[in-house]
């Protein structure tokens, strides 16, 4: 059975955030020998009252046709965004209501926050002790109201293993991205962002904010320099040599370059390459030294050190997990 994702529908919902779950996980699909296989996920949403209209920040309702009952069918439960949290935004305290739908979710579920859905995922305890995130601007708030939960507010996501956070909006895009990644591998995370026209990876530990996140007219970028890199990620690459490509300083450069990415150009570099190697792993035979030497990290110990930094495994792991998986999904 695919695994199912149940999304948890708040009045004050915000549409946006509401769909997203949907659009990513509900169009993932393994990819057969034939073409296009099986839906990986099955996704559904619920409400904490029996399905009938839930108010959303819109001037319009939307009808929900399932109830809580779904939450304890869920392998994922999705909380996004409201702006109608009422004591658990105030006092970090959930209404009746609230706490007896979140009692039927099974235990080892895979919890899941968009924005300020971290509120409701914190007020039932799911926090506690743990690292987290949320919208920027409720940052400060948030951890006034929940100072046993490790609040860092500059993040993207945070992936704490059953329980993720993510901060606003597209963030939570990134982070349902990050899961068919973590699930299924890069091959299917990259088709899905190919269609939603998204960026196929932004690192959960990207900022949040981004002064530049679009250039002034007129401004200079770092578009070029970036493009130069990924055609050439097998071969080393220089600061310098970024920087001549948009006739910039280094200095400059590498401030252009956290103004509009919101990491450093050899942070940047690095996660290229780790997606390279991912993709090389996941899709063809070659060693792991030429995976390794195509990804730009030149040895197979420095690629193995990478990549268990980002995901906690070695190459061979990884590549043996998402075999596994792409061979269950045909």
């Amino acid at each position: 059975m695919p695994h199912r994702v149940v999304v948890l529908a708040l009045d004050g919902a915000l549409p946006f955030e509401l769909g997203i779950p949907q659009r990513i996980f509900g169009r993932s699909l393994g990819t057969g020998s034939g073409g296009p296989g099986r839906k990986l996920y099955d996704v559904v949403t619920c409400s904490i009252r029996p399905p009938g209209p839930v108010r959303t920040d819109a001037d319009f309702a939307v009808l929900v046709e399932h109830g809580p009952e779904a939450l304890a069918t869920a392998d994922t439960v999705v909380v996004p965004a409201s702006y109608e949290l009422g004591p658990v935004f105030e006092e970090g305290r959930l209404t009746e209501e609230l706490a007896a739908a979140l009692a039927l979710v099974r235990p080892g579920t895979r919890m899941v926050s968009i924005c300020t859905g971290s509120y409701v995922l914190a007020a039932a305890g799911y926090l506690d002790g743990r690292p987290a995130t949320t919208h920027w601007s409720s940052a400060d708030h948030f951890q006034r109201i929940f100072p046993q939960v490790r609040v860092d507010p500059d993040v993207l996501f945070i992936d704490d293993g059953d329980v993720l956070t993510s901060a606003g909006v597209a963030a939570g895009i990134d982070l349902c991205l990050h899961l068919v990644r973590r699930d299924h591998g890069a091959a299917v995370a990259n088709e899905i962002a190919r269609r939603t026209v998204v960026p196929p990876h932004r690192d959960g530990g990207q900022a949040q904010y981004i002064h530049r996140p679009i250039p002034e007219p007129q401004f200079a970028t770092t578009t070029a320099a970036r493009a130069w890199a990924l055609a050439r990620l097998d071969r080393p690459i220089l600061l310098r040599d970024m920087a001549e490509q948009e006739a910039m300083s280094v200095r400059t450069f590498t401030r252009r370059f956290r103004e509009e990415v919101g990491i450093s150009p050899g942070q940047w570099l690095t996660q290229q390459r780790v997606e390279r190697a991912r993709h090389l792993l996941e899709s063809t035979d070659l060693s792991i030294d030429q995976v390794a030497r195509d990804a730009g990290f030149g040895t197979a110990t420095s690629l193995r050190q990478h990549l268990q930094a980002a995901l906690g495994v070695p190459p061979t792991v990884y590549r043996r997990t998402f075999r596994s998986s792409a061979d269950a999904s045909h």
